[in-house]
């Protein structure tokens, strides 16, 4: 089902201040999806509507076919997973995985098998009768999504479901969540503020801001076409960097207070900007370190250098813009000015004062 749940134009008002701005998106049914944004933009209010604990100002939704207006939360069918896993601390796991069963008073042999399943799909068998202060942070979220699935949701909810714990942690338990929703196959949506979560562990990315969806599409397409400079600067581990070119009406281009000479292959792309200033968005991993006076190079001095193992991520300062470069070569010394020149084919150029992408290839 295409538009297993179909969000339609969805709006969200806390007084004079709109937190949500005609919300539109279809998900079909089995994909995991990741609702990506900054603190504030309003993610964590559209997955309270959805689930029920929130009502929308305006808009509806559609969830398997049914419209969900006036549908308690309770009877939406709809499992969720909070940030703080709300554990009951004085049940054991298998008695917190069967709460949502006796509430709707399911039949104790039923009920026995379902939290036995939930607890083998969340790796968890042989660990119903231990507390919950008993478990680690990953054991203890794994039980707050068994007694979310022991239901059969229609639908997984899953609210910064990793925020809790630590980073070698978090890593673990991605892959974990992304295995068991292969298994599972339960339609699933995930709220998160981690562009790595979202982009290492959803099907499709809706990145949010200021109370709008401003893109929507896959891992890839995000990262490789960012819709706009937020969205370039937002995702990617570092994001991209932004610099501004001018063009001078007399012909060439200038980086700040210095001249720039783009490459051939870049300075025809820029050609076909008519704004006199552009925004280059440039990804860390695709500018290379040359000769201060190189062919296509701007002079940039390096101010830090972070050890990350296999590379080192390079922090410069280009005309009073900030740029990471990931390089694994031989590093200049702190202070030391070389040239960063950007592939032609992977800048990517920004409107200077809408922001969005434009696009000339």
């Amino acid at each position: 089902m295409k538009d297993y749940l179909h969000i339609e134009d969805v709006t969200k008002r806390f007084g004079e201040t709109d937190v949500l701005k005609g919300i539109s998106l279809t998900i079909p049914k089995g994909d995991f999806v990741a609702l990506l944004g900054p603190s504030g933009c309003g993610k964590s209010t559209l997955l309270k509507i959805i689930s029920g604990l929130e009502t929308e100002t305006a808009g509806r939704i559609r969830l398997a076919g049914e419209w969900l207006a006036g549908v308690p939360a309770f009877r939406r069918d709809i499992g969720v997973v909070f940030q703080s896993y709300a554990l009951f601390p004085h049940l054991s796991v298998a008695e917190n995985v069967r709460f949502g069963l006796d509430m709707r008073r399911m039949g104790r042999a039923e009920a026995d098998e379902r939290v036995r399943e939930a607890l083998d799909l969340v790796k968890l068998d042989g660990l119903g009768d231990r507390m919950p202060r008993q478990l680690s942070g990953g054991q203890q979220q794994r039980v707050a999504i068994a007694r979310a699935l022991a239901i059969r949701p229609r639908l997984l909810l899953l609210d910064e479901p990793l925020s809790n714990l630590d980073a070698i942690l978090r890593k673990s338990v991605r892959v974990d969540l992304r295995e068991l929703h292969a298994r599972v196959g339960a339609t699933t949506v995930m709220v998160t503020h981690d562009q790595e979560e979202a982009m290492s562990m959803a099907d499709k990315v809706a990145v949010m801001h200021d109370g709008a969806i401003e893109q929507w599409g896959s891992p890839e397409d995000i990262y490789e076409r960012p819709a706009t400079a937020f969205i370039g600067t937002f995702v990617g581990n570092p994001p991209a960097s932004l610099v501004t070119a001018r063009r001078h009406l007399s012909g060439g281009w200038s980086v700040g207070e210095s001249a720039w000479s783009p490459d051939p292959a870049l300075a025809e792309r820029l050609d076909r900007v008519r704004n006199l200033e552009v925004r280059l968005g440039l990804r860390a991993e695709r500018l290379d370190l040359v000769e201060h006076d190189a062919p296509g190079a701007f002079a940039a001095e390096l101010t830090s250098s972070e050890y990350l193992g296999g590379e080192r991520l390079l922090h410069f300062l280009v005309e009073g813009h900030r740029v990471a470069v990931a390089h694994a070569g031989a590093v200049p010394a702190i202070g030391a000015v070389v040239g960063l020149r950007p592939r032609a084919a992977d800048v990517m150029l920004f409107d200077i004062n809408t922001g969005l992408r434009i696009d000339t290839q």
